[in-house]
């Protein structure tokens, strides 16, 4: 089932997402609807919170690249309880967006490297090392669990500048081609 995506503005995204138990109800069907979900609005990451969910939950589909990054063919994993124990390696500059953020596109500067545990789709756990384009994916994805959002990475001149675009977010003025859940004033 697609579900709409939560934007800028919705107390949600601010939030600290809990940690959830192995026996959290149709985990399998919301893993599954997030997915559709993100799938429908052609991202390649989304996390629980981006539904209204404020729980450890994140899917990444990193296939969709995988034309121009062969590493990732077949790449589509759900993420449990995920938390980054620390983050290094070179700071690298990339064009993030988000689909919580539609129509907003800015230059973020991320570690390339993180060392993160999780549990995986059947619960198990991981205990890894991820480098490169998936570790900034993590990294943005990982955020929203946390309440941060990729703007919050910005210079105060950057925020400035798009101040009139989160402004529109605000006030419902959303132009994208998925489904929206604006905040209600």
């Amino acid at each position: 089932m697609i579900l709409p995506i939560y934007v800028y503005g919705q107390p949600v995204l601010r939030k600290v997402a809990e940690d959830i138990a192995p026996d959290y109800p149709n985990l399998k069907e919301l893993i599954a609807n997030m997915f559709e979900t993100m799938d429908h609005a052609d991202g390649v990451g989304l996390a629980a919170p981006q539904i209204g969910l404020p729980i450890r939950v994140v899917v990444i589909n990193l296939d969709v690249l995988s034309e121009d990054l062969p590493e990732y063919k077949g790449f589509r994993k759900a993420y449990i309880n995920a938390h980054i124990l620390e983050t290094g390696g070179d700071e690298v500059s990339m064009d993030e967006g988000c689909l919580s953020l539609p129509g907003i596109h800015e230059s973020v500067k991320r570690g390339n490297k993180i060392h993160v545990k999780y549990l995986d789709e059947d619960l198990v756990e991981h205990d890894e090392v991820v480098e490169g384009y998936l570790a900034r994916v993590m990294q943005h994805e990982f955020d929203h669990l946390e309440g941060k959002m990729f703007i919050d990475h910005l210079s105060t001149l950057r925020k400035q500048m798009i101040k009139g675009k989160l402004n529109a977010l605000l006030k419902g003025k959303v132009h994208c081609d998925y489904k929206v859940k604006v905040v209600k004033k």
